[in-house]
This record gives structure tokens, sequence and C-alpha cells, in this order.
């Protein structure tokens, strides 16, 4: 189906020309048009599939039709992380760039006064994440009385026990009179039980759900916990990597493997709750542009980082729920591209492997690296803790050495 289809207003069919948008996706087919007349609709899809579009252009397209009577806004989309924030805000500003909507972003990290001059303004576009919103609320900086459509991204996430108090305060003062959409890759059973509370007989819209895309290359590399840094850096020497997104489960993780390859000569930047958002941006920045070749990150990237060309994405440590696997493995092969996604497995993982193959359907393929010494001695001080991770740190030198030798000495 041909976007020139919808019969959308003039500056959305310019927008979409702009962006080069010509064929829907298999998820913009099924939700645009009833999205396009108000109905509730639950949409699920594989990550790099067009979601944002599917639940922005209709909404932006009613919103058109009445807009400039109100400073208050109009819609509300909620969204787990600053990342997902910024990025659903670019593609709805590149969508209204020939309008009078005004999207608004709101997230942490940001400054708060700033924020509260652009809603006073005037907003008819939201984009927020619950907490930074919340904030806004209580300080009576926002009016929720003309909102007329609500969306959440990343919806099995945002339903979740961890932001589901959050999100009940925020929908408890938006009108029940509204049209409410929730987009997710995965949706869990427990979560969709939840949905009625928000939605007044949605329909239900599932693309390939909690599987990756096809042209995603799976593998899983079993590794003893003490060598998963030097396989992860003889992966980096023998495969064809043009940029590589790796996860790890905590900060502290993330830090030290930064670290490691860093002394190692390896163009490298690091992302985690703990980073102030212009020293996010920045990193992000490095790593879109290739200044980094390597992006080490918690899974405050797993949902809505969109980076092209990112060729391989490799989990250091095996995500704790199947979703999370879905999402992390799903910023690589987007936007019809193809890439690898690489788990490393140590034996304490193989429990949390036989769920992630359970939901998927299938066995993930299990590999080896040539000529990698995987029988290398435990090292006395390395022992399957967080504590051993900490050690870790202090053998940085001797990987760094063991990385330069397997490049020949190169820097």
């Amino acid at each position: 189906m041909q976007f020139t289809q919808l019969n959308l207003s003039e500056p959305l069919q310019k927008a979409i020309a702009t962006l080069g948008f010509e064929e829907m996706t298999p998820i913009q087919a099924e939700a645009i048009p009833p999205a396009l007349e108000g109905r509730d609709l639950i949409g699920c899809a594989q990550t790099g599939t067009g979601k944002t579009i599917a639940f922005l252009l209709p909404a932006l397209e009613r919103l058109q039709q009445n807009s400039g009577k109100t400073k208050n806004p109009r819609m509300v989309i909620l969204a787990p992380t600053r990342e997902l924030v910024i990025q659903v805000t670019e593609q709805a500003r590149k969508l209204t760039a020939r309008t009078s909507l005004r999207v608004v972003p709101i997230y942490g990290g940001a400054r708060l006064g700033d924020q509260t001059d652009k809603l006073r303004r005037g907003a008819d576009v939201i984009v927020a994440t619950p907490g930074r919103l919340l904030d806004h609320m209580q300080r009576r900086n926002i009016n929720f009385r003309d909102v007329e459509i609500l969306v959440l991204d990343e919806a099995d996430r945002m339903l979740d026990m961890g932001f589901l108090p959050d999100i009940r305060q925020i929908i408890n003062q938006i009108p029940q009179q509204r049209q409410t959409m929730l987009f997710s890759a995965t949706m869990p059973a427990s979560v969709l039980a939840l949905t009625h509370q928000f939605q007044h007989d949605p329909i239900r819209i599932e693309i390939a759900i909690a599987r990756p895309p096809e042209a995603i290359r799976q593998a899983l590399y079993p590794v003893p916990r003490h060598l998963k840094t030097e396989l992860l850096m003889a992966l980096l020497q023998h495969m064809d990597v043009n940029s590589m997104l790796v996860f790890t489960d905590t900060r502290q993780e993330a830090d030290i493997v930064t670290r490691q390859l860093r002394q190692a000569k390896i163009a490298v930047a690091c992302i985690h709750g703990d980073f102030r958002q212009r020293e996010r941006i920045a990193a992000l920045e490095g790593f879109r542009s290739g200044r980094h070749q390597v992006l080490i990150a918690t899974n405050i990237a797993a949902r809505g980082l969109d980076v092209e060309g990112i060729s391989h994405v490799i989990n250091y440590d095996v995500p704790e729920h199947p979703e999370d696997y879905v999402h992390r493995i799903g910023r690589t092969a987007r936007a019809e591209a193809d890439g690898d996604a690489i788990t490393l497995v140590t034996p304490d993982d193989e429990a949390l492997i036989h769920r992630i193959e359970h939901t998927l359907g299938y066995k993930i393929e299990r590999k080896t690296l040539p000529d990698f010494d995987y029988n290398v001695p435990t090292p006395s001080w390395a022992k399957p803790s967080a504590k051993a991770l900490m050690r870790e740190a202090t053998q940085s030198l001797s990987l760094a050495d063991r990385w330069r030798s397997m490049s020949g000495g190169r820097r």
C-alpha cells in the first residue's frame, strides 16, 4: 500500500515525500487506516519496521484538522527513555515541518525551566518520559484537559511494574474520551491483560510478534566468564565490523569493558544512566559519525536507539528477559539492511538462553572463534560474581597487550 493512497493533508504529503517514504511497511498499512478513524490500537511488530510513523502520521493528520485553538497539548506520547523521546521528537518535527503544530520533548537531564517556558508558549504534541512529565504536573506547568490522543511507545516496558504507577497517575489526568494507541516489538500476556484499563475496544495488530527480523544473523559464542572481554576484542579483529553496539547488564560492567577497549586502542564510547544528557548525546553522535567504532551501553539503548549502519550487536551479558533480547538485537538490520547479533554465553547463562530460544521458537546456532584460546586458566581472583567483574579492570593492560599482538602491533 502506498502512502499516496491515504489522502493525507498536503503538508503531511509533502513531508512524507521529503522523507522518501513511498510504500508502507506491514505495520503501517495495518495500523494507519483505523488510527485515522480514531480507533484505539495495540500494535506489535519487529523493531525497525516503522512503528513510530504508524502512530505519528494518523495522529498528526487528525490534529491538523483543528490546530491553533488551544495552547494545551492535544497529544501525549510516553516513552521509557530519553533517547526514545528524542528520536520520536525528531520524527514528529520532520512530519510537522510544514504545519503549525508544535512538538515539545520532556525528559530528565534537560533544564526544567527551558521545558516550562516551551510548555507555557504552547505545545500541540508532548513527547515525554513519565518521571519528568510528573514533575511538570506537580508544578502545574501542564494542563491535559484538551488531550485527544495518548500513545504509549514501547508499551510493554511502559506497563511493567516499574513504570505502571507513574503511568496511572498521568492517565488519570487525561480525559477518558480520547484515542489510545499502544505500540511495541513485544507484548507479553501479563501486559496485554492491563490494556483494557486504558483502552476501549482496541484493534490488535500483530506483525511477527517477538521475532527478530530474518535479516539478523544470530549466533551464540560459549565462553568462560573471565575470557569474555578477550573474545569480544578477538571478534572485532576477525569480523568485518562497521559499527558494533555492545550491551552489558550493569553500568559498572559498561565502564569496565569501555576502559579495557580504550586501553587496547579501540575507538569506543559508552552510555548509561550515570552520564549527563550532553555526554550521552556526544557519545551517540560520535558513534553515528563513525568516530567511535564501538558503543558500550546498558539497556538504556535497547529501545529507541536508531542508528543507521550498525553491523553488529553483541550481548556481552545475556539479558534476563527474552523481550529485551529481541529489542537489543533489533538495533541492527534496520531499514531492510542485514546484520549480526552475537551473544556471549557463560555456563551460568544456559537457563536464560533456554528461555530466549523458547520465546523465539527455534535454537540459535552456537559457534566458536577459530584460533581463540578458550583454555586460558581462570585467574585466582575470577569468581562468578559482581566483585569479579570489578577486578577485571586490573587486567586491562594485559588484555590491551594481547589485542596489540593479535593486531600485529597496530595502533
